[in-house]
């Protein structure tokens, strides 16, 4: 991995392909209040920033006053909560790439706006066999990704410069966030969005595949 020493991953739609059990959980949510349902593909737009948000964007706009916002977020997270891991898996590759990065002893961090508590829930379950030095989900201590609060705490945490950090993501949200903080955006193109997005909010490269990120440090700009 050249210059770099350590990696800060982005969750959903990075290492875990999560959106069939988010977008199921809030379908069932939507339908138990009666409201429509939303096509599997639109989820992969509506996530990245929170269960919070996407509730908010899934609900018809004359009904996102605050209390139907409160009663469906806490009907949907209690449902994803009991039903995250139905259909979430790893991508294919990661498990090799993570195997290949804690070889070569390299320090590595998750990332996520995904709630703390679910967060550690799906680290447990499905990255239990790898060493990661932090995993943070969204709490009161940070704000959201774009924000680079929380990166730059995981940075200290590493006790690394940012600047020898890669950060691994599949959203524009994810690329600012790299930015902001002074790491090395790459974005995903197994992810949610689509690389013109990861473009234009800075990614500096693109991989297709898991394994092409230990290729990255070899040639950082």
């Amino acid at each position: 991995m050249g210059k770099f020493q350590g990696i800060i991953f982005d969750l959903d739609g990075t290492l875990i392909d999560s959106v069939c059990d988010i977008a199921d959980a809030m379908n069932r949510t939507l339908q138990q209040y009666g409201f429509p349902v939303h096509p599997e593909e639109a989820y992969k737009h509506f996530v990245g920033r929170g269960l919070r948000n996407l509730t908010i964007q899934c609900l018809p706009e004359e009904n996102r006053d605050e209390e139907t916002i409160e009663i469906c977020f806490r009907s949907m997270t209690k449902d994803y909560l009991e039903n995250y891991l139905n259909k979430t898996k790893l991508y294919d590759g990661i498990g090799d790439l993570l195997d290949t990065l804690s070889a070569g002893k390299m320090k590595m961090a998750v990332l996520s706006n995904k709630a703390d508590e679910i967060t550690q829930k799906i680290a447990k379950d499905l990255l239990q066999n790898w060493h990661f030095e932090i995993i943070l989900g969204f709490t009161d201590h940070f704000p959201r990704k774009p924000a680079p609060d929380s990166a730059l705490f995981i940075a200290k945490k590493l006790d690394l410069q940012p600047k020898n950090i890669l950060y691994l993501g599949d959203t524009g949200i994810d690329m600012e966030t790299a930015n902001a903080a002074g790491m090395f955006p790459v974005g995903v193109s197994w992810g949610f969005r689509k690389r013109e997005e990861l473009e234009l909010h800075g990614a500096k490269k693109i991989i297709d595949k898991p394994m092409e990120l230990v290729a990255c440090g070899m040639d950082k700009k």
